[in-house]
C-alpha cells in the first residue's frame, strides 16, 4: 500500500515544480535594416588620418552584437540587413526591400534622402533612427513621427559649446562660415548659442576656399598665405568659430590666422557624440572591442549606428512587446533609457525624437570637457539645456 502512496507523493512533487518553473520566452527572431548611400565623403586632410570606407555600418555591427549577446538568454535572435545605394542609385527603391523584412531601420543617411524613405507609404509603420544629420529642420519644421534621432543636432552641439565659452568667459566670438549648406545652418545655430549664453558674434565671414593641390611640395605655402589674408583685420574677439562641415578649410586655420586665438567648430575644439579620444565612464571598453573587430579606431558616425542598433536591442529587451508598435510605444515611454557609456541613461525628447545625451568637446589628441556644463540647469533633465526645448520647437509631428 505504500508504494502507490510514495508514487502518487512524487507525482505532485515533480508538477508543482514544473508549474513553479519559469516559462521559457517565446521566440522572437529579429531584422534590423541599415541604410546608406555611397555619399562623396571628403579627403582626409592627411595620411594621419587614414580613408574610411565602412564608417557607420561598423558599429551597426558591434551593436548587432551585443544585443545577441543578451538576446541568448532571452530566446531572441538578431541579424542586420545591410544596404548601401549607389551614388546614383534610387534610396527610396532599397529602402522598400528593406521595408518588406523589417520596420526597424537605421538610416544613415542626408536629410534629403531620410525625408523620402520616412514619407514612404511602407514606412508609416517604421522606427527609423537617424544615425547620420544633424539637420535642425529635421527635428523642426520636417520632423516626422516615425523618425527618431540619436545624431546631435546642429543645435546641440553649438549649445555645448556655447555653454563652455560662457564658463571660460570667451564672449567674442569670430565666426567664419563655408559655402555649404549645413554651414550654413551650423552657422545658424552657433548664433543662437551665442544669443542663448550671452555672448556676441563680433564679425561673420564668408569663405570659399580652395586649398589647391595641398599635398604639392609648396602646398603648405600656399594655405599659409592664404588664411591670414582672409583673416586679417578681424575684431577684438576672444575665439574663432568655424563651420565648415567639407572640411575644406577649418583644419587651416590652427596657428595660421592673423590673430592668435583658438579655433572651435567644425575643427579645433570640436562638440561630437563621440569621439576616439573619449575614455570615460567605461568608454574605453567600447572602443577597445569595437578596435579588435574593426581594426580601426571608432568614429562617431560609428557610435551613432552601434547606439541605434542598442536603442532596437533595449527596446525589444525591455518592453515585453512583439511588433514595431510596442516598441515605439515603449521607446517613448518615460522609462525607456538606453546606456551610451555618457555617465547616465539615454532618453527621447517627446517633442521631437531627439535622443537626449552629454556632448563630448574635444581637440584632436585629448578631451577636454563634457557639457552640460555645471550650472546650466533646467526643471526635468539638464541635458535638455543643450537644443531645442519644447517650448522653442517647431515640429508638429506627423507621418
Amino acid at each position: 500500500m505504500r508504494t502507490p502512496c510514495l508514487a502518487l507523493l512524487l507525482s505532485l512533487i515533480l508538477t508543482a515544480t514544473a508549474s513553479a518553473s519559469p516559462a521559457q520566452p517565446s521566440a522572437l527572431d529579429v531584422t534590423i535594416g541599415y541604410l546608406g548611400r555611397d555619399y562623396r565623403e571628403p579627403l582626409p586632410v592627411s595620411l594621419v588620418e587614414p580613408a574610411v570606407s565602412d564608417e557607420g555600418v561598423q558599429g551597426a555591427r558591434l551593436g548587432l552584437s551585443d544585443n545577441a549577446a543578451t538576446g541568448r538568454f532571452l530566446n531572441q535572435t538578431y541579424q542586420l540587413q545591410e544596404r548601401i545605394t549607389p551614388r546614383n542609385g534610387d534610396v527610396a527603391a532599397d529602402a522598400k526591400e528593406l521595408l518588406k523584412v523589417t520596420k526597424l531601420i537605421v538610416a544613415d543617411l542626408e536629410p534629403e534622402d531620410l525625408l523620402r524613405v520616412a514619407d514612404l507609404p511602407e514606412a508609416r509603420g517604421a522606427i527609423i533612427i537617424n544615425a547620420r544629420s544633424s539637420d535642425d529642420d529635421l527635428r523642426g519644421k520636417d520632423c516626422r513621427q516615425n523618425v527618431f534621432h540619436v545624431a546631435p543636432s546642429w543645435a546641440m552641439r553649438a549649445d555645448a559649446l556655447g555653454q563652455y565659452m560662457a564658463w571660460k568667459r570667451w564672449n567674442h566670438w569670430f565666426l567664419l562660415t563655408g559655402d555649404a549648406k549645413a554651414d550654413a545652418q551650423y552657422a545658424q545655430s552657433l548664433k543662437r548659442a551665442a544669443k542663448k549664453f550671452g555672448s556676441l558674434i563680433a564679425e561673420e565671414r564668408k569663405i570659399a576656399f580652395d586649398p589647391g593641390n595641398r599635398n604639392s611640395e609648396t602646398g603648405h605655402q600656399q594655405i599659409q598665405t592664404q588664411i591670414p589674408m582672409r583673416t586679417q583685420s578681424p575684431p577684438q574677439h576672444d575665439i574663432v568659430f568655424v563651420a565648415d562641415t567639407d572640411d575644406s578649410f577649418g583644419d587651416y586655420l590652427l596657428w595660421r590666422t592673423s590673430v592668435p586665438k583658438p579655433v572651435a567648430g567644425t575643427q579645433g575644439l570640436v562638440a561630437v557624440a563621440w569621439s576616439p579620444v573619449y575614455e570615460e565612464y567605461g568608454g574605453i571598453q567600447l572602443q577597445t572591442r569595437f578596435r579588435a573587430k574593426s581594426k580601426r579606431a571608432m568614429t562617431e558616425r560609428d557610435y551613432l549606428a552601434w547606439l541605434a542598433v542598442r536603442v532596437f536591442g533595449e527596446a525589444l529587451t525591455r518592453s515585453g512587446q512583439t511588433d514595431a508598435a510596442g516598441w515605439r510605444t515603449y521607446i517613448m515611454s518615460k522609462p525607456f533609457q538606453v546606456a551610451g557609456f555618457k555617465g547616465q541613461g539615454l532618453s527621447f525628447r517627446p517633442w521631437d525624437r531627439q535622443l537626449r545625451q552629454p556632448i563630448i568637446l574635444t581637440g584632436p589628441r585629448t578631451l577636454v570637457s563634457v557639457s552640460p556644463q555645471e550650472g546650466f540647469l533646467h526643471p526635468t533633465y539638464l541635458t535638455d539645456t543643450l537644443g531645442v526645448d519644447e517650448p522653442e520647437t517647431e515640429c508638429k509631428l506627423r507621418g
